[in-house]
């Protein structure tokens, strides 16, 4: 099944949790949160503004992104868990190739 989002929705594939922390502890299964971080999947086309303009969205599939906790609804599509949400409920766009510095 093809799934194509409508207007400024998306729909995000969740990133599975680290199953260790740094140290080295395995985290069970009943103390894992869900992540708040995924991939976009599929965009729709954008919303369209007073004057029915369309503003396209600004990611696209393949970005990774960070999410509030309870943003989103859940479908699961082809027996695969989804989110679909709007553009608006992503907090950002995790840039892969940009490097973050530890504060000293």
């Amino acid at each position: 099944m093809h799934f194509r989002p409508l207007h400024d929705r998306v729909l995000v594939c969740r990133i599975d949790a680290e199953e260790k922390t740094a140290g080295g502890i395995i985290i069970p299964d009943t103390a894992k949160e869900k992540p708040q971080e995924g991939e976009i999947v599929a965009a729709g086309p954008g919303a369209r503004n007073e004057q029915g303009q369309l503003i396209p969205v600004d990611v696209k599939p393949g970005d990774r992104v960070l999410f509030a906790k309870w943003s989103g609804t859940e479908v699961k599509i082809d027996g695969q868990d989804y989110l679909i949400m709007k553009e608006s409920d992503l907090l950002g766009v995790v840039d892969k190739t940009g490097t973050l510095k530890k504060a000293a």
